[in-house]
């Protein structure tokens, strides 16, 4: 008589181990890159931020708890919380608009009558894989003081809407305008691809029921691409949410906070007071209120998007 012994069952826990040990060179790589480049800076600029740190050799930084958190609200000069009021200006501003022209121009180049489809794709997405300096430097030539500058002499010189020229760069709103602009035109294509993408599953039912409704081509926008397309709008205003958060070659670029530090953001602040007035401590803690504001606001976002229904 032959005995067939049965093979007893892997445990869940030796499965998992053999998995994980099978992808893991493959994963390594990203692991060591999120601590390298992620988790240890994280960590150093927490501690950095309770320390009088200094970035001579061999300096004794010292243990000071919240003393640079209370240093950056005592400012008499206000610079963070002028650079906080600046960074929810620029959510309020640009967030509304590059939405609107991102899934207004993607419905354009999707719309049946438009030819050259690729080359309309490419020209909206140029502005994005272009250099951050190039583009400042063409937004420098065109908002420049003086009629030397293209929009001062379309405006004064050519149409007559201005009284006079403007100094765009040395009044606040006209400066905080022209930071706007900037974002808006360097990062409208990304909205305007994932758009795109987004309208080739639109089911085309929809819009035929909406063509026998008698629907306009704005009715059937906002009546039909618009909700269908919502599960994309949560995603792509969470980026653009996130992305006006982190401001910094806009303002670093254009007018380096200026006039008198009042376009500053919160990166770009951190930035100045770090290498340019070397309080590296204070930058710190900058750095990790912006982190909590950051997390605050992308968990809220993301626990709202979690309980969505994607179809």
């Amino acid at each position: 008589m032959i005995v067939v012994e049965k093979k007893r069952p892997r445990s869940r826990w030796r499965v998992g181990a053999k998995q994980w040990l099978t992808v893991l060179p493959y994963v390594a790589l990203g692991f060591a890159g999120t601590f390298v480049f992620v988790l240890y800076p994280m960590v150093k600029n927490i501690l950095v931020s309770f320390q009088d740190f200094s970035i001579m050799p061999n300096a004794k930084n010292a243990w000071i708890g919240f003393e640079n958190y209370a240093e950056v609200f005592r400012d008499p000069n206000k610079k963070f919380l002028i650079a906080v009021r600046n960074t929810f200006l620029n959510v309020l501003a640009t967030v509304p608009i590059n939405w609107f022209l991102a899934i207004f121009f993607a419905v354009l180049i999707n719309a049946k009558f438009v030819k050259q489809k690729i080359a309309f794709r490419t020209v909206y997405y140029l502005p994005i894989v272009t250099s951050w300096v190039v583009v400042a430097l063409l937004f420098k030539y065109l908002f420049a003081d003086g009629d030397g500058g293209l929009v001062n002499f379309l405006l004064h010189k050519t149409l007559g809407i201005l009284p006079e020229a403007v100094a765009w760069k040395s009044h606040y709103w006209s400066a905080m305008i022209m930071i706007w602009l900037f974002h808006v035109w360097k990062t409208v294509g990304w909205g305007m691809v994932i758009y795109l993408a987004a309208l080739q599953g639109v089911p085309k039912d929809l819009y035929e029921a909406a063509d026998i409704d008698g629907a306009t081509a704005v009715q059937k926008f906002w009546r039909v691409t618009v909700p269908v397309l919502r599960p994309v709008t949560l995603f792509v205003v969470i980026n653009l949410i996130n992305g006006a958060f982190g401001f910094f070659p806009q303002v670093y670029f254009i007018t380096q906070g200026g006039p008198m530090n009042q376009t500053q953001v919160i990166p770009s602040l951190i930035y100045m007071e770090a290498f340019n007035h070397f309080k590296i401590g204070e930058a710190a803690a900058m750095g990790f209120l912006m982190g909590l504001m950051v997390f605050a606001l992308t968990f809220s976002q993301m626990t709202k998007f979690g309980k969505q229904r994607l179809f």
